[in-house]
């Protein structure tokens, strides 16, 4: 599903302004947006996602306005922070509750988890398993996340989702969200700190400072080097 920005504002009092006059994210891409601290990322997320309203303009899911409707979530998912767990559910009735959210009959889920075995907390599994509460802040964020993979959307979008994963679960992520836009075709739309993450993963990064895109690559061999060339700039 293609996703499109026109003349998108959000402003926050004095301290900050975001503007993206235009962004189109075709259906299939995956897309990567960097940025330091506080240059928007986060922000430009949640007005795609509807969670908090634009101050102008129109964010389009395929070509649904997302402020107009609500059919488009039932095709899009999603995992920015912990917020979006429910923290008092193991994390098998966490996976069953998305599921019904997206008309996944229950029988089906167990079999949609397997290839997130090696990924998800060995815990999760065991005969007594942890309520999500109760889990470390990494394997919190592998619940979110295969919670997201779960439905196959037909857009996913991730908040910073390499940090406080151990190396082999960065390893894994990648491989999965690659395999999802390989064989369903999902948009992907993420957010990063870690520019060798991002550039490994995404075909095309936007470079976001202080509320506007100042950058937007395809990405190449050359990515990684003119990111850091970039940044280090602006240090």
């Amino acid at each position: 599903m293609t996703v499109t920005i026109d003349a998108l504002t959000k402003v926050y009092g004095a301290h900050f302004r975001l503007e993206v006059p235009s962004l189109r994210i075709d259906a299939g891409e995956t897309f990567g947006l960097v940025g330091n601290n506080g240059a928007g990322k986060t922000t430009v997320l949640r007005l795609l996602l509807d969670l908090i309203a634009a101050d102008a303009g129109t964010v389009r899911m395929g070509d649904t306005p997302v402020h107009a409707a609500f059919d488009w979530k039932q095709r899009v998912s999603s995992y920015l922070d912990d917020g979006f767990l429910i923290d008092f559910l193991m994390p098998v009735e966490f996976f069953q509750f998305v599921g019904a959210q997206y008309g996944l009959d229950a029988a089906t889920v167990p079999a949609l988890l397997t290839p997130y075995e090696s990924f998800l907390p060995q815990e999760a599994f065991s005969a007594h398993p942890p309520l999500i509460r109760d889990l470390s802040m990494g394997n919190k964020k592998k619940v979110g996340i295969v919670a997201a993979l779960l439905p196959k959307p037909d857009v996913l979008v991730l908040d910073e989702p390499f940090a406080n994963l151990d190396p082999g679960s960065q390893i894994r992520l990648k491989d999965h969200l690659r395999t999802l836009n390989r064989e369903t075709g999902t948009t992907l739309i993420l957010s990063s700190h870690d520019l060798a993450h991002v550039t490994d993963v995404c075909q095309r990064i936007a470079v976001l400072e202080d509320g506007r895109i100042v950058r937007d690559l395809q990405t190449s061999e050359a990515t990684l080097d003119e990111l850091h060339r970039f940044f280090a700039s602006e240090a």
